[in-house]
């Protein structure tokens, strides 16, 4: 198998809430969304909602997981960027769950949850650089 992520779901309650929440943040859905499901290209990845209980249906694993068993994290090139998007995200109706503070590894580190509480980890890493596009590679 390829090692690679191209597209991340998130099983929600209200497709149509949800997606509003990401376009409140900025992001834009893609042409191919609909009300069954939604798509916004993050990245290389594509990062898509859609109703908790069709994905539990369509992959065949019943009780899918809840929000709590994986958080996405997005990377920022400053501490400053990390304040600026938990303020952004927290006035388009995210939950914040822990503030931004320092960590024991260098970094500086905020988490929020989403309306339907997938948790999101804002980060400053001063060891991982982010390329021009915003990228993180790791080193090989």
């Amino acid at each position: 198998m390829d090692q690679r992520v191209t597209l991340i779901t998130f099983g929600v309650a209200d497709v149509a809430r949800a997606r509003a929440f990401y376009e409140r943040i900025g992001w834009k859905a893609s042409s191919e969304s609909n009300p069954q499901v939604v798509f916004f290209q993050a990245g290389s990845t594509v990062f898509g909602l859609f109703a908790q209980d069709m994905l539990s249906e369509e992959s065949g694993v019943a009780g899918t997981p809840r929000p709590g068993g994986v958080s996405l994290a997005c990377n920022m090139r400053s501490r400053e960027e990390v304040d600026a998007t938990l303020a952004e995200v927290e006035a388009a109706g995210a939950t914040i769950t822990r503030p931004a503070s320092e960590t024991a590894w260098g970094g500086y580190v905020g988490y929020f949850t989403d309306p339907d509480g997938h948790p999101w980890e804002v980060t400053y890493a001063p060891m991982l650089k982010l390329d021009a596009a915003g990228f993180l590679k790791m080193p090989a």
